[in-house]
């Protein structure tokens, strides 16, 4: 029996307190330690790289040009934390960003090519991670449990 059956027991076999509240039954903590695991799955495939930092590159690979605020959107980003994101990217190299001809204030963000060949390369490591990731589960739980997220999201 594996660890998590173990703690799945454990989890199904605790009596409710007074208020019927365990914290290892919210969504919120089930969610975050899933992220947690899935962090560290991407870190041990792509150590020089944030998961944001793959999502920006990966989408930009997708859509070419756009503006800093609308890639934010894209990959569901506040527009301080896809700043340090693109500046953070930029000093390595893998995009540029530059003013928009007739609004002045609208910065565009493209990637170069050395950014375009580095998430070529990355994308069939991004497949393992979602893998690994989704490991425990059957190929139908699987499908199931992103089509049930994607509600979520």
């Amino acid at each position: 029996m594996s660890t998590e059956d173990n703690l799945l027991r454990l989890v199904e076999a605790e009596e409710p307190d007074e208020n019927g509240y365990h914290l290892q039954d919210q969504v919120g903590f089930i969610l975050r330690k899933a992220h947690q695991r899935h962090v560290a799955i991407f870190a041990a495939h792509i150590a020089d790289l944030t998961p944001p930092q793959f999502a920006a590159l990966a989408k930009l690979y997708d859509i070419g040009e756009t503006s800093q605020n609308q890639l934010g959107t894209f990959i569901a980003m506040d527009a301080a934390t896809v700043k340090g994101v693109i500046d953070r990217l930029k000093a390595r190299g893998l995009v540029d960003v530059s003013k928009h001809d007739v609004d002045k204030r609208r910065l565009l963000v493209n990637l170069t090519a050395e950014g375009r060949e580095a998430v070529e390369r990355l994308f069939p490591l991004a497949r393992t991670i979602t893998e690994e990731t989704l490991a425990p589960l059957s190929t139908r739980e699987a499908a199931t449990f992103m089509r049930l997220l994607a509600k979520l999201a």
